[in-house]
C-alpha cells in the first residue's frame, strides 16, 4: 500500500490509475490521475468498514471499536448500492479576476443578448399595428409599457433572482429540474444511489427537521406520483417552448432585418424578402456543423457595435425630434394608454412582450459564463442601450406618427442606413445562432435525463464541452424555419407566435424558481410568495394578451410545444416502464448460487463487458446470454452508464466498482456516472485499460480490507477479555469506554497511531500478497491477454394484452417507433463495432 493512498470511512477504495492517453471525459478534474471506486458492495466476506493509513485522518481506537459494535447486519451484495465517500475531493471554483469578468461580460453580448438586442427592429412596428397613433398618449403609453417591461422581467426577475437559482453554474429549465431532483427524489427513473449524493459537485443540503415547510414540500413531492408527473410535464413544456423559440427566432430576426430593404430598394417586395430570408436561413443552418467557436468568433464585436449603434441613434433621435418622451418614465401613461385604447391596447400588449424576447437566454446560457458577467453586461450595456433605442424611436414617432411600419429603419439617419442594415442583418443571424445553440444544449440535457430519444451528438470543440451540434435537430429547425417564413410571409404574424413561446417559458421558470425558494433556499415565506405574485401576475397578463392572437399565428408554438412534449413524455414513460421491468425481472441470488461459479456453462479466458441500465442486481439479459452461448468469459463486468442530475461529474469520481457474488464467480459491477453536460468521448482502448487498472487495484485493496478485518476481530476478542478482568466501568457503559479506559488507567501509553500499527497483520504491514489475491490477479492477466467482448442487449417493450388502449397505442406504436429510429447499440454505448454479441429481449409492461 502506497503511503499516499487511503481507505476512507465509508469503505470506498481509491483506484490509482493513470489516465490513458487519448481518453477524455467531461467534467472538472479531467486532468487528475485518480479514480474513485467502491468497496462497500463486495461479497459477504468483505468488511463493511475500512481503516485509514498514512499520517493524516487516522481513526481513533475507540472509534474503531464503536464501528465494530454498531456493525449493521450483512445483506446480499446484489442489493447493496454502491457507496462513495463524502468530501473526498474539493472542487472549488477558481476566483476570476475583475478583468476576466469584464472580458466574459463582453462575450455575453454575442451569445446571450443577440435576441433581445434585435427586438427594436420589430417591437413598435407590431405594437402600433394594433393601435393607431392619434395623440401623444399612444406613443408615451407604449414607450412606458416597453420600459417597465424590460425593467421588471429581465432586470428585476432574471438579473437579481433567477440567475442565482443556478445548478452549479448551469442554467435553464432542465438545470432547475435537476436541482430539484437532487433535493427531492422526484425523478421518474428510479436509479438514484446514495453514492450519487457524495459527488463533490452534488452539494446536497437536505432540509432540516426545524424547517417543517421545506420538509413538507419535499415529502409531498416524493410521496405523490401525480406531483412528480406534474413537475415533469411542467419542465417538458418549458423545454418544448424553448425548442419552439429555436424555430421562431431565426425566422423572426432574419426576416425583420431583411425587410429593411423593402422600402429602400425599388421593386424589392414581399416575395423578395421571403426569398432572401430563406437563402440566409439555409446558409445559417448549413454552417452549424463547423461549430459555435468557428462560426461565432466575431459575435461579440458585432453585437457590441450593434448596441453602440442603437444607443447613438437613440440619443440622436431624442435630441433632434422630441426629448420630452422622457415623460414616459411616469407609469401613469400606461394607465392612460389602456384607458384610451381599451381592447386595442390589450392586443398591443402582445407586441410589447417582444421587447423581452431572449430574456430566458440570460439563464439558459449561464453555463458558458458567470452570473456576475451576465449581470454586468445587462445592467451597464444592454439595458441603457435598449432604453435609448426605444426612446429615440418614440421621439421620431412623435414627429412622424405614420412611420410605424418601418419605424426602425426610418428613424436611422439616411447616411447611416446601409451600414446599419448590414450590422442589423449580422445581429439577426447572431441572435438566431444563440437560440440554435441553446436548442442543441437543451436537447442534450433532455437526452441525459432520459426525456428525449438518443440522437447523434457532434462535439465541435475540444476545449469547450458545451459546444455541440446535433444534425437531426439542426435540419429539422431549418425546414421548420423555411416553412414558417414561406407560410406567414410577414413579421407581424410570426410575432404573434413568438410571444406565446416566450411567455410560456417565463411562466415555467417562475414556477420552478418559486419551488427552489421554498424547498432549497428555504426563503422567508413572504418573499417566496411575493416572487410569483409579482412576476407571475405580470407574465399571466402578458399570456392572456398573446393568447388573443391564437388564430393569427399564435397556434404555431402550441403545435410545436405539443409535438415535442408528446415525444419527450412518451420516451420518458417508455424508458421508465422498461427500467422497472428490468428491475422486476433481475436474476435472484438463489439462482446464481444454484448455478455455481461455473454459471452452469464453460468459463473461458477473457473479459466480458455486459452493458445494462441496472445499478444493482444482475440483469435478466445475462440469463439470455448464458442460454444462448456455449461458454462465458472467465471475468464478467456489468457496465452501467448512468446520468446523475448534476451538470458535470468530476473525472476522478466517475466510476464505482463492486464485486457481484462470491469471489470464485469473478463477476464485478462498474457504474460510470455522467452529468447532463458531460462529454462521452472515451476511446474503447482507453476505457479497457482504465477498467483493468481499476479492477486490479480494487482487488488489492479488497484483500487488504479482509486481512485488516481479521486482525481487528482478534483485537476485539482480546480487548473484551481484558475488560472483563480489569474494567471498573459499570456494566451499562458503552463499548468505546470499556475498551479505552482500562488501558489508560494502567498507565499504558496507547496513542491512536500505535494502536493501529500494533494491530496490523504482517500481510498488510509488508508488501507481500496472499495466495488468493495472486490467483485472482493472474486470472485477470490471463483474461486480458484473451481480449474483451462486449455484450449488448436490445430490449423491446410491449404492452400487455389487457392494457388500456391508450397505453397500447403509446408503447406499441409511438415508443416503438422512437426506439427504432433513435441511436442505439454500439453507437450509443461508445463501444467498438467488433467483438460484439447482442441478443434481443421483450419486456411486457
Amino acid at each position: 500500500m502506497e503511503g499516499g493512498d487511503r481507505i476512507e470511512e465509508s469503505s470506498s477504495v481509491r483506484l490509482l490509475s493513470r489516465r490513458p492517453s487519448g481518453s477524455s471525459g467531461g467534467g472538472g478534474g479531467g486532468g487528475s490521475e485518480s479514480r474513485w471506486v467502491d468497496g462497500s458492495e463486495v461479497d459477504s466476506e468483505s468488511p463493511p468498514w475500512s481503516l485509514v493509513d498514512g499520517n493524516e485522518g487516522r481513526e481513533g481506537f475507540g472509534t474503531l471499536r464503536r464501528r465494530l459494535a454498531k456493525k449493521p447486519k450483512r445483506v446480499d451484495s446484489f442489493d447493496v448500492e454502491a457507496m462513495e465517500i463524502s468530501g473526498a475531493h474539493g472542487h472549488h471554483a477558481k476566483e476570476i479576476s475583475t478583468w476576466q469578468t469584464v472580458a466574459l461580460a463582453f462575450q455575453t453580448l454575442g451569445v446571450v443578448y443577440g435576441d433581445m438586442g434585435t427586438s427594436p427592429l420589430y417591437v413598435f412596428a407590431d405594437v402600433f399595428s394594433k393601435v393607431k397613433i392619434d395623440s401623444d398618449v399612444d406613443v408615451l403609453g407604449a414607450l412606458s409599457l416597453v420600459m417597465y417591461t424590460i425593467a421588471l422581467i429581465p432586470l428585476a426577475k432574471y438579473v437579481f433572482v433567477v440567475l442565482k437559482a443556478n445548478d452549479n453554474g448551469e442554467g435553464g429549465t432542465f438545470a432547475l429540474y435537476s436541482l430539484i431532483c437532487r433535493y427531492a427524489k422526484v425523478n421518474m427513473l428510479p436509479n438514484r444511489q446514495p453514492a450519487d449524493e457524495q459527488i463533490s459537485s452534488f452539494k446536497l443540503k437536505l432540509p432540516t427537521p426545524e424547517l417543517e415547510r421545506a420538509l413538507t414540500i419535499k415529502e409531498a413531492l416524493e410521496r405523490k406520483s401525480s406531483l412528480k408527473i406534474l413537475l415533469l410535464l411542467l419542465v417538458l413544456t418549458g423545454t418544448s417552448m424553448i425548442i419552439g423559440d429555436g424555430i421562431l427566432t431565426p425566422a423572426m430576426s432574419v426576416m425583420s432585418a431583411v425587410s429593411g430593404l423593402k422600402g429602400q430598394v425599388q421593386g424589392f417586395g414581399t416575395n423578395a424578402v421571403v426569398g432572401v430570408s430563406i437563402f440566409i436561413l439555409i446558409a445559417l443552418f448549413s454552417i452549424q456543423s463547423f461549430g459555435t467557436a468557428k462560426v461565432g468568433f466575431l459575435f461579440a464585436p458585432v453585437l457590441a457595435l450593434w448596441f453602440f449603434s442603437l444607443g447613438c441613434i437613440g440619443v440622436y433621435n431624442l435630441f433632434k425630434y422630441d426629448i420630452t418622451v422622457v415623460r414616459a418614465l411616469n407609469p401613469m401613461y400606461i394607465f392612460l394608454f389602456f384607458k384610451k385604447n381599451s381592447s386595442q391596447a390589450w392586443s398591443a400588449l402582445g407586441g410589447c412582450v417582444l421587447c423581452i424576447t431572449g430574456a430566458e437566454a440570460m439563464f439558459a446560457d449561464l453555463g458558458h459564463f458567470s452570473v456576475r458577467s451576465i449581470q454586468i453586461a445587462f445592467t451597464f450595456v444592454v439595458f441603457p442601450c435598449l432604453l435609448l433605442a426605444y426612446m429615440g424611436q418614440a421621439a421620431y414617432l412623435m414627429k412622424f406618427p405614420h412611420a410605424t411600419e418601418r419605424i426602425f429603419y426610418d428613424s436611422v439617419p439616411e447616411s447611416l442606413f446601409w451600414p446599419v442594415l448590414v450590422i442589423a442583418t449580422l445581429a439577426a443571424m447572431i441572435a438566431s445562432q444563440a437560440m440554435i445553440s441553446a436548442t442543441f444544449s437543451c436537447v442534450k440535457q433532455a437526452m441525459a435525463l432520459g426525456c428525449f430519444p438518443r440522437l447523434k451528438i457532434v462535439h465541435t470543440s475540444r476545449k469547450q464541452m458545451g459546444q455541440i451540434y446535433i444534425p437531426v435537430i439542426n435540419w429539422f429547425l431549418m425546414i421548420m424555419c423555411i416553412v414558417v417564413v414561406s407560410i406567414f410571409r410577414n413579421t407581424t404574424d410570426i410575432a404573434n407566435a413568438y410571444g406565446i413561446a416566450e411567455v410560456g417559458v417565463m411562466i415555467v421558470s417562475t414556477i420552478l424558481v418559486t419551488l427552489v425558494m421554498l424547498l432549497i433556499w428555504q426563503t422567508n415565506l413572504f418573499v417566496a410568495i411575493l416572487f410569483p405574485l409579482v412576476f407571475g401576475s405580470i407574465e399571466l397578463i402578458y399570456l392572456s394578451a398573446v393568447l388573443t392572437k391564437l388564430l393569427e399565428g399564435g397556434w404555431l408554438p402550441l403545435v410545436f410545444a405539443t409535438f415535442f412534449l408528446c415525444v419527450m413524455y412518451t420516451w420518458n414513460y417508455g424508458s421508465v416502464l422498461k427500467y422497472q421491468s428490468e428491475v422486476r425481472e433481475k436474476i435472484s441470488m438463489d439462482f446464481m448460487q444454484e448455478l455455481g461459479s461455473t454459471l452452469g456453462t464453460v468459463r473461458v479466458p477473457g473479459i466480458g463487458l455486459l452493458y445494462n441500465e441496472l445499478v444493482q442486481g444482475i440483469p435478466s439479459i445475462f440469463g439470455q446470454f448464458l442460454l444462448s452461448l456455449p461458454a462465458i468469459h472467465s471475468i464478467v463486468v456489468f457496465v452501467c452508464i448512468k446520468y446523475v442530475p448534476i451538470p458535470v461529474v468530476p473525472q476522478e469520481e466517475r466510476f464505482l466498482f463492486r464485486r457481484v457474488c462470491e469471489k470464485d464467480y469473478h463477476m464485478f459491477r462498474c457504474i460510470a456516472r455522467y452529468g447532463y453536460k458531460d462529454v462521452r468521448k472515451e476511446d474503447h482502448h482507453a476505457f479497457e485499460q482504465l477498467l483493468v487498472e481499476s479492477l486490479e487495484t480494487f482487488l488489492r485493496r479488497e484483500a487488504q480490507d479482509l486481512a485488516l478485518e481479521g486482525s481487528l476481530n482478534e483485537l476485539d476478542h482480546d480487548s473484551v477479555s481484558i475488560t472483563s478482568r480489569e474494567s471498573r466501568i459499570p456494566s451499562g457503559e458503552g463499548y468505546e469506554e470499556e475498551l479505552r479506559i482500562p488501558l489508560m488507567e494502567e498507565g499504558t501509553s496507547f496513542t491512536e497511531d500505535n494502536a493501529i500499527a500494533t494491530t496490523l497483520p504482517s500481510s498488510i504491514m509488508s508488501s507481500d500478497e496472499d495466495p488468493s489475491l495472486e490467483y485472482e490477479l493472474s486470472a485477470l492477466r490471463e483474461a486480458i491477454d484473451s481480449g474483451f467482448t462486449y455484450f449488448l442487449a436490445h430490449g423491446d417493450v410491449r404492452a400487455k394484452k389487457n392494457s388500456f388502449f391508450l397505453k397500447k397505442l403509446v408503447i406499441n406504436y409511438f415508443y416503438a417507433f422512437l426506439r427504432r429510429n433513435c441511436r442505439a447499440g454500439a453507437a450509443n454505448m461508445s463501444v467498438p463495432h467488433m467483438n460484439i454479441l447482442q441478443v434481443e429481449m421483450t419486456y411486457m409492461v
